[in-house]
């Protein structure tokens, strides 16, 4: 047999839409603040499907399914991932804050704290805000977000792709409130 063999399709235990509908989410709420990639959109749709995310909140201009290019990346997650249109992002932060959900901005921002030294607490529902792919988040949401999230860059362009800073926070948060 092949030392570290490449599993089949047929052997990653995937659960039906059914199933994924069924089963507990992670207390973790996506909000895409005015994203202009589509596949950017299908990209954090798929990672949301890996980690159960609890729901994503697509704002302003950011785009909804069905549309093509969001479905080439999102590879159906569109279908289990629970979303809804908001045009208003500020309000809906504010509505959410009103619920008790911790609103995290993902953002590089004065007294931000770094991912690494986040530490979320049981018994609660966060929500992170991901910006537009040139302007960031909103101003207005980041002064009003419970906390900033830095992700920690070392390199030159301190400059991560939407979808790859969702993965990063989405996999950090999921990581720490599930093990």
């Amino acid at each position: 047999m092949d030392k570290n063999r490449k599993l089949k399709n047929s052997e990653l235990n995937r659960i039906t839409v059914d199933e994924f509908k069924a089963t507990a989410k992670t207390p973790i709420i996506v909000i895409l603040d005015n994203i202009r990639s589509l596949n950017n959109i299908g990209s954090v749709f798929r990672t949301s499907d890996a980690f159960l995310i609890q729901k994503i909140y697509l704002c302003g201009i950011t785009a909804t399914p069905p549309h093509k290019d969001i479905q080439k990346t999102a590879l159906g997650a569109t279908d289990t991932v629970v979303w809804e249109h908001v045009e208003d992002s500020i309000a809906l932060v504010d509505a959410l804050q009103k619920d008790g959900v911790q609103v995290l901005a993902i953002e590089q921002a004065e007294d931000a704290v770094m991912l690494q030294d986040l530490k979320p607490q049981p018994d609660t529902t966060y929500a992170v805000v991901f910006g537009n792919e040139v302007k960031g988040v909103q101003q207005a949401i980041v002064s009003s977000s419970d906390a900033v999230i830095e992700i920690p860059q070392y390199g030159t362009k301190h400059s991560l792709n939407i979808s790859v800073s969702a993965g990063v926070v989405l996999w950090d948060l999921f990581s720490k409130l599930k093990f």
